[in-house]
């Protein structure tokens, strides 16, 4: 068990789960603001051996420096890699504490994000058709980008109603190829695809000015990533030739873009995150929960 356990700002946790975290703490204090900077989260681990946070604040070398007590650092988000974590965890790691995170929690919502924007598109459903007469999914050409969890969660949703269904990915997935996927070259995907969709980790950046020339005209680009996978001035160029329309559900996924690109007609930003739902926030405490019992199981095995 934790001595002291401290959210230092909202983390989505469910009231039972809130409440079960007494079960792995001696004390628990939870945070309901965001804090304004490294001295503040400081201030609130104080003394403690345990410690969540979210996606809007930063666990840095500085804080852990100052917080000599930390044993384990909870992430309640999306842990990729240790490169764009919001937590140092090299420097944690030489400290000797455990960090955890989670990821796979949201990718339902996104899946029905997408098929509400798409539909809504093609049929001209509370926004500009995308040609001059109403399409359905079946036989469209439906490029991946990024075969991970969620891209595949897509490709399956829209392979069931009908699409063309093509990936690109950093390796071939013989179990999507057999299911009727086709691996195509970057290149070859943007050209041959209406409808393409990045759904990529954090930091990872794909589609330069040559990627969206390939990309070409007539056609609509979903990021379904949490960070743009693409150089943003190169999507903005891109959306002013004729037919392109671009989705997100968070204006951070459009990445750094200029201050009137969300009022453009062809910029569809629900400025919501498509996976924040309740059996989303269910499952993310599930997850935080199972992590803080193998973080102390592994503790006490030491």
């Amino acid at each position: 068990m934790f001595q002291k356990l401290v959210a230092i700002e909202p983390v989505s946790l469910i009231p039972s789960a809130e409440q079960e975290l007494s079960r792995y703490a001696k004390e628990v204090r939870l945070f309901e603001d965001i804090p304004a900077d490294n001295d503040e989260i400081v201030r609130r681990i104080g003394d403690a051996d345990a410690a969540l946070l979210s996606y809007t604040s930063r666990i840095d070398r500085d804080v852990i420096e100052r917080c000599p007590n930390l044993r384990y650092i909870g992430m309640c988000c999306s842990l990729y890699s240790e490169a764009s974590a919001n937590v140092d965890i090299a420097f944690a790691r030489s400290r000797g504490i455990r960090v955890l995170g989670i990821r796979d929690y949201g990718d339902r919502g996104v899946v029905e994000y997408v098929l509400h924007e798409l539909t809504g598109i093609l049929h001209g459903f509370g926004m500009p058709m995308l040609h001059d007469e109403p399409v359905e999914i079946y036989g469209l050409k439906v490029g991946i980008v990024g075969l991970g969890v969620s891209g595949r969660m897509i490709a399956n949703a829209l392979q069931f109603l009908g699409a063309e269904v093509s990936y690109y990915s950093r390796s071939h997935k013989p179990d999507a190829e057999a299911a009727g996927m086709a691996y195509k070259p970057l290149p070859q995907l943007l050209a041959e695809s209406e409808v393409v969709f990045t759904c990529l980790n954090k930091n990872v950046l794909l589609l330069g000015s040559e990627e969206f020339a390939q990309l070409g005209t007539g056609k609509v680009l979903f990021n379904t990533s949490i960070g743009p996978g693409f150089d943003s001035a190169a999507l903005e160029q891109w959306l002013t030739l004729p037919g392109n329309h671009f989705f997100c559900d968070t204006r951070a996924a459009a990445g750094p873009v200029s201050e009137d690109f969300f009022a453009r007609e062809n910029v569809h930003c629900a400025n919501v995150s498509a996976g924040r739902t309740k059996q989303a926030f269910v499952l993310l405490s599930q997850k935080v929960l199972a992590n803080l019992r193998t973080a102390l199981a592994d503790l006490n095995a030491e």
